[in-house]
């Protein structure tokens, strides 16, 4: 793994209004303090377990919330994603709350109880066996500010670079958008933040994505705790999976670092290389230099004219801030740290 740097995080919208989950109607939250209590338990949790032996080693824990108060975990020897944990060592785990205020996680050989932010791992003898208390990571890449080189898309206020721009009454910028400047070869920051939506799965849950000269998607969506597949967060989507599954909890704010070097045409309009794209998830290389084969998805047709950035919008309420790009010499690679 190439890693730029470690870490030391019917639709009813919820933000200024309070709305009620009833049964498993489709909510989305864009409020921690409005999440609910099963926002509270989901999340990362970090400390150390005795897997076997006397010894205990670093552990990590994810809690994915599924509404009504069940919840499924996955349980990392070595630590968190890109602090330890190597794929495919994991326990799964399901569980859900209890009247005492207690979320019971169960698997074949351990057990999880998670109470007021921290979770006691039991064996399979039911002897406490780890300690684990619930953190909230950043990406060291969290508000990078941008070189004097760069364009600036949007800061919190002017949209004048941006078409079909909408902000949020706090000043942030919504799905949906087009970037002004025509792009080939760049560089690129943006934070985005997806929404908590408990009662959806897979596509269905904050889901959005950066649509590159509108042709190759990098995937925005809710994959915390999930396998890290092509179609979810980070991923080339329907070409490339992740190295590793680096998205962060919902409303947790996330950073993608992108340098993107656009296909080559000749004069005759045929295509003599293939786009490359190096992604960094925050803060770690999750995609070196990948050669895009083709177009991805609903992307438009490849070809040799310069393009916009979209950031997709669908439907669900995903946020972005923070956003900049360099336009780079065509003449030189994008850099491929």
């Amino acid at each position: 793994m190439h890693v730029l740097s470690l870490f030391l995080l019917g639709l009813v919208f919820v933000s200024s209004v309070t709305d009620v989950c009833v049964g498993q109607q489709r909510v989305a939250f864009t409020n921690v303090q409005q999440a609910g209590e099963d926002y509270r338990i989901q999340g990362e949790y970090r400390g150390f377990v005795r897997f076997s032996g006397l010894l205990k080693s670093r552990a990590g824990l994810h809690v994915v919330a599924g509404g009504q108060g069940r919840f499924t975990a996955t349980l990392l020897p070595g630590g968190l994603t890109g602090e330890g944990w190597v794929e495919p060592k994991k326990f799964d785990l399901a569980g859900a709350n209890d009247q005492a205020g207690v979320t019971t996680l169960k698997g074949d050989l351990f057990t999880v109880h998670v109470q007021s932010g921290t979770a006691s791992v039991f064996n399979a003898e039911g002897q406490k066996c780890g300690r684990l208390q619930r953190v909230i990571r950043q990406s060291v890449t969290m508000g990078m500010a941008p070189p004097a080189q760069a364009t600036v898309l949007f800061a919190g206020k002017e949209t004048d670079k941006l078409q079909g721009a909408r902000l949020t009454s706090d000043g942030l910028l919504m799905e949906g958008v087009l970037t002004s400047d025509l792009v080939r070869d760049f560089r690129l920051h943006l934070e985005f933040r997806t929404p908590f939506m408990p009662n959806s799965t897979g596509q269905s849950r904050g889901n959005s994505g950066v649509y590159i000269q509108q042709r190759y998607e990098i995937q925005v969506l809710d994959s915390f705790g999930l396998a890290g597949l092509h179609n979810e967060c980070g991923g080339v989507y329907r070409q490339q999976a992740p190295s590793m599954n680096m998205a962060l909890p919902p409303l947790v704010w996330q950073t993608y670092d992108i340098y993107f070097r656009a296909a080559r045409f000749s004069d005759k309009g045929e295509k003599t290389e293939n786009a490359r794209i190096t992604v960094y998830h925050n803060g770690v290389a999750i995609h070196t230099n990948y050669e895009l084969s083709s177009k991805t998805g609903a992307g438009k047709p490849e070809g040799p004219e310069s393009m916009p950035i979209l950031l997709q919008n669908h439907s669900d309420p995903v946020r972005f801030r923070n956003f900049w790009l360099v336009h780079l010499p065509l003449q030189s690679e994008s850099d491929p740290r």
